[in-house]
């Protein structure tokens, strides 16, 4: 009985001691895992940004220096105030703000009685944009209040023709943004890709092209990639966002990004990609990280 009892112990203590190595051999490799994440250095495919909005309680200094670390090159929406600060940590800002307290998202081009205003205002923009060295600035068509989609487009036409010469003199891109009307900007007119590409064209110049922002466009009308694929020589900016609720771009949505940056990448964009979510998590430079290392096919 003796010799039976030491015969089970030693094979509990053997059994004890692989359990253990297999658990030490799983902890080892998923440290080991963690740290390669940490130290992944980007792939060089895609050029990425981030919304400076979306991180409004981090410092901006803070918000830099953490994109620096990651290998993010852009703040998105910084105004020509952050203009310095981007410089101080060798950022670039690849989509300039324009939503003042006058004028953006409900307030754009698409109504005739704004153009002469919206022409100074942006004039000076443009200026500062490219005295900055920096080339993308952002406009809106504004909300419809009833108007047709056919009258809002001939009406931001003819107010972008006004100003767009001096944008090509100053060698500025005008890029209105695709916003959904129908969670996050109500009766927004610029809400469909084919609305924009039409725009586009009746502009016709290289200088007014489009923000495809994916969040928005998923939920207006789906079929990303195949959108991307048919209008890309009219899109000069991505941004992103998880559906539904515009929060992490990772498992906890609908969208597979890696797949879609795929798809911009091979139509030969050369553009920014910018991360336009809201991080749930508390560590939000940490949701940062993940969503480039998502984006970076």
């Amino acid at each position: 009985m003796a010799e039976n009892h030491s015969r089970r112990d030693a094979i509990k203590k053997v059994a004890t001691m692989a359990l253990a190595g297999t658990a030490l051999s799983s902890l080892t490799n998923r440290v080991s895992a963690h740290e390669q994440a940490m130290d992944t250095k980007l792939k060089g495919k895609v050029n990425h940004s981030v919304c400076k909005w979306c991180y409004n309680g981090i410092p901006l200094d803070e918000l830099c220096k953490a994109s620096k670390e990651i290998g993010i090159a852009s703040i998105d929406l910084a105004s020509p105030e952050d203009f310095t600060t981007l410089k101080k940590y060798d950022l670039t800002c690849a989509m300039v703000a324009s939503n003042g307290k006058e004028w953006g998202i409900e307030k754009g081009w698409n109504r005739l009685e704004h153009h002469d205003p919206l022409v100074t205002y942006f004039e000076r923009l443009i200026d500062q944009t490219a005295e900055a060295g920096f080339t993308n600035l952002i406009c809106f068509s504004g909300n419809r209040k009833g108007m047709s989609d056919q009258q809002g487009l001939e009406n931001c036409a003819t107010g972008l023709k006004k100003i767009i010469g001096y944008a090509e003199k100053k060698k500025v891109t005008l890029v209105m943004e695709l916003l959904n009307s129908k969670v996050n900007h109500k009766d927004y007119q610029c809400d469909r890709t084919a609305w924009g590409v039409e725009l586009c064209k009746a502009v016709g110049s290289n200088n007014f092209k489009l923000l495809y922002d994916i969040y928005h466009m998923q939920i207006m009308e789906g079929d990303v990639i195949h959108t991307i694929r048919d209008f890309h020589p009219y899109i000069a900016h991505y941004h992103t966002g998880g559906v539904p609720g515009r929060n992490e771009i990772d498992e906890t949505q609908e969208l597979f990004y890696p797949a879609i940056m795929q798809a911009v990448i091979d139509t030969g964009f050369k553009g920014f990609v910018a991360q336009e979510f809201i991080p749930k998590r508390a560590d939000k430079l940490a949701s940062l990280k993940q969503g480039v290392l998502i984006c970076d096919v």
